[in-house]
C-alpha cells in the first residue's frame, strides 16, 4: 500500500456497507427470489468491480486494494473477502437460526475490525485487502 494511501475508517466503510446491504434488500424485494440470489452475487463480486468499488464505496469514496500487492481488488479477491458475510446472507433466509448466525457473525465481523490494529476485517485477512480512502482532490 502507498504511504499516501489513508485507510477507510470504521464509520466509513460500515456506512458503505450497509448502502450495499439496502442494494441488496431492495433486489430481493423488487424480484423476490431472482433478486436475492442477484444480491447475494453483487454482494460476492462488488468489490472486485469499477475499479475496487462497490456502488457503496463508490458513494463514500473508498476502494479495496490488496496489501499484498496494492493493487485494485480484483473479483477472486472480492469473492474471498466477502465470503464470510455472504455465508451470513444466505442463512438469513432460514427463520430464527439464520438471523442469530447473521447478528453473530457481524458482531464477530466487527470485533475483529475493531480489533485490527490495521483495520482489517475477517473477511479482509484472508483476501490480504484493505480499504482505504480515496483522495478526491
Amino acid at each position: 500500500m502507498s504511504e499516501e494511501a489513508k485507510r477507510a475508517g470504521l464509520l466509513l466503510r460500515g456506512v458503505a456497507k450497509a448502502i450495499d446491504f439496502i442494494i441488496v434488500a431492495a433486489a430481493a424485494e423488487i424480484i423476490p427470489r431472482a433478486g436475492f440470489f442477484a444480491g447475494l452475487a453483487y454482494l460476492f463480486i462488488s468489490d472486485g468491480l469499477f475499479e475496487g468499488r462497490s456502488l457503496g464505496k463508490q458513494l463514500i469514496g473508498l476502494r479495496v486494494i490488496s496489501t499484498a500487492t496494492g493493487k485494485i481488488c480484483s473479483v477472486k479477491d472480492s469473492i474471498l473477502r466477502n465470503f464470510v458475510l455472504c455465508t451470513g446472507v444466505l442463512l438469513w433466509k432460514i427463520p430464527l437460526v439464520g438471523w442469530i448466525f447473521m447478528v453473530l457473525i457481524l458482531a464477530f465481523e466487527f470485533i475483529m475490525l475493531l480489533g485490527s490494529k490495521e483495520g482489517m476485517r475477517l473477511g479482509d485477512e484472508i483476501a490480504k485487502t484493505t480499504v482505504i480512502e480515496i483522495d478526491k482532490s
